[in-house]
């Protein structure tokens, strides 16, 4: 997971840089868990979360990265963990 790349591709969401780099730790912390690779059979990439959080209905990073974790959480659960509920 290339941590710098999350960050930048979560510009397009808004919030400040902390914020982004919170989300991009939580996914790096997904990525390393092998967690999402063994449930979807896909490597997590900084390109692949951009494009699962640009389907989240709104909201900042944290918003759309917690909304994608919940719905991870709902398809198969274990990823509470990586719920974002606070940075900065």
């Amino acid at each position: 997971m290339d941590v710098d790349a999350l960050v930048s591709g979560l510009e397009p969401f808004g919030g400040d840089e902390a914020e982004r780099r919170a989300v991009a730790r939580h996914a790096r912390d997904l990525a390393d868990s092998g967690r999402y690779a063994d449930n979807a059979g896909i490597d997590l990439t900084a390109e692949h979360v951009a494009v699962q959080l640009a389907d989240a209905p709104e909201g900042g990073p944290a918003d759309r990265w917690n909304w994608w974790i919940g719905s991870l959480e709902f398809a198969y659960g274990g990823y509470a963990e990586f719920q974002l509920r606070r940075f900065g």
